[in-house]
């Protein structure tokens, strides 16, 4: 039997919060926007006391939590899905409500104790939690700690599942550590990309299924501030020869290897990988990628002729890409000595990734170095 050491109204404040990938700072936000001007006081640290159980929210903060999460309060504080809400909190997978019914929640629960129940449902909740899972707003870091807890689920259930089950378990938990890999690589944890990316290859390894292992080592590859450039033109190689690769697939490997051969400065080798892919990409891919390479080539105005070329995307990127996209352009734009329009890009870009949890992108700002000011360099001469 399932218990705990904490009350059960905290168990499924806590439960109900990481299932809307929330960190304890963005329900504190959301508490503080939902009273508006009848703001009360929101003590240091109580989101993580009332999670913990040491303290009960008074009856203004019970009220905004139900607000918040949109629920009832008693539905909140008593409620009739303990055994629910008593899984989750144990394993720290995210409870999304309105998800799964109530029966398909209780039956996951349930073989939560006993992993070898695993059947094609259980493998269809975890899917469709990856799926709630991957979403835009969420900021890397937070995605990252939310879909670890998952990728253990997923583990605990196909090491002891019966054979019909393991095998898609298996492909999963692929699935997932790929997922955290590219959120460790958005957060700024290199070595935490790079080991999830080794899981994930494993895994892949694992089902024996030549695609899944081909999209674990592009996925790999697309690890280009966290890798070395020989590891990505390695992982990128490595997908290409595996038979029966989709040339999407194919053409994706060669623009991830294209950036890694323009961050070693092996210009020939760059142009030769471009040459193969870019008769493939799109119109605004390309563009991304050959003035990707020219900034890393160190050719910005290049690279500043095609942005300025080339219209804005049609469809809005998750926040932490925009913000990359954003300082790789006032990189560009800095390095052509083009300092107005390097600055209001990187101030845009540094808004975003401050929001967004960014932390790759803000390592990209770094990298701007603005030119002095006209004024300054005719003070020089004074």
């Amino acid at each position: 039997m399932i218990s705990i050491d904490v009350p059960l109204w905290a168990a499924r404040l806590r439960a109900l919060r990481r299932g809307r990938l929330w960190s304890r700072r963005d329900l504190g936000e959301r508490l503080i926007e939902a009273a508006g001007e009848a703001e009360p006081s929101l003590p240091a640290n109580a989101v993580r006391a009332w999670e913990a159980g040491e303290r009960r929210p008074d009856p203004g903060h019970a009220e905004l939590l139900c607000r918040v999460f949109g629920v009832d309060e008693a539905d909140l504080f008593v409620g009739p899905q303990s055994g629910t809400t008593l899984w989750h909190h144990l394993t720290g997978i995210p409870l999304m409500p309105g998800l799964f019914p109530e029966e398909e929640e209780e039956r996951v629960g349930r073989a939560i104790e006993r992993p070898w129940r695993a059947d094609a449902g259980t493998v269809g909740y975890f899917e469709r939690v990856l799926d709630a899972s991957a979403v835009p707003h969420a900021r890397p870091a937070d995605l990252a700690a939310v879909l670890r807890p998952v990728f253990a689920g997923i583990e605990a259930f196909r090491r002891d599942a019966r054979p019909s089950a393991r095998g898609p378990l298996l492909a999963l938990a692929t699935r997932d550590a790929e997922l955290i890999s590219g959120m460790e690589h958005e957060a700024g944890d290199a070595p935490g990309a790079r080991a999830w990316s080794d899981r994930a290859i494993r895994e892949a390894r694992e089902t024996g299924d030549t695609l899944t292992e081909v999209f674990a080592l592009v996925q790999r590859a697309e690890l280009v501030d966290a890798a070395e450039p020989g590891e990505i033109v390695e992982a990128a190689v490595a997908a290409r020869e595996r038979a029966g690769v989709p040339a999407e697939v194919e053409t994706l490997s060669r623009r991830h290897e294209a950036r890694a051969h323009a961050l070693a400065g092996e210009v020939e080798l760059c142009h030769r990988c471009l040459e193969e892919c870019l008769e493939e990409e799109s119109g605004e891919t390309r563009a991304e990628l050959c003035a990707g390479c020219l900034v890393d080539l160190g050719r910005p105005g290049g690279a500043v002729e095609i942005l300025e070329r080339e219209p804005a995307p049609a469809a809005p990127a998750p926040a932490y890409l925009a913000a990359y996209a954003l300082a790789r352009m006032a990189h560009a734009y800095a390095d052509a000595h083009e300092r107005e329009r390097s600055a209001d890009l990187a101030r845009q870009a540094l808004a975003l990734a401050r929001r967004a949890g960014a932390a790759r992108a803000l390592r990209e700002l770094g990298r701007v170095h603005l030119p002095p000011a006209p004024e300054a360099r005719r003070h020089a001469f004074v």
